[in-house]
């Protein structure tokens, strides 16, 4: 799935969150804390996952965006129709 700049952006900065949290439960997970590991983990995982498919009030007009330039403007390639011709 192709990711535009600023979904990639977005998603950078949800690991930058992200990845402490995670690290921060598998220390708790090592030292044998079992359920303070877990949610902590669990939580890390949470903000990735709803930042992939949770489809949020500031999404949406890029959402919009996105779909009225695809149907505005079609790009052809070129290159491609001339092997099939030939």
């Amino acid at each position: 799935m192709a990711r535009g700049i600023l979904e990639t952006i977005g998603l950078a900065a949800t690991l930058v969150l992200a990845i402490p949290i995670a690290l921060f439960g598998a220390e708790h997970l090592v030292r044998g804390e079992l359920v303070a590991g877990a949610a902590y983990v669990a939580i890390a995982v949470g903000l990735v996952v709803v930042e992939q498919y949770l489809t949020t009030p500031t999404d949406v007009p890029g959402m919009v965006a996105e779909k009225t330039v695809g149907k505005a403007v079609k790009t052809e390639d070129t290159e491609t129709e001339r092997t099939e011709n030939e």
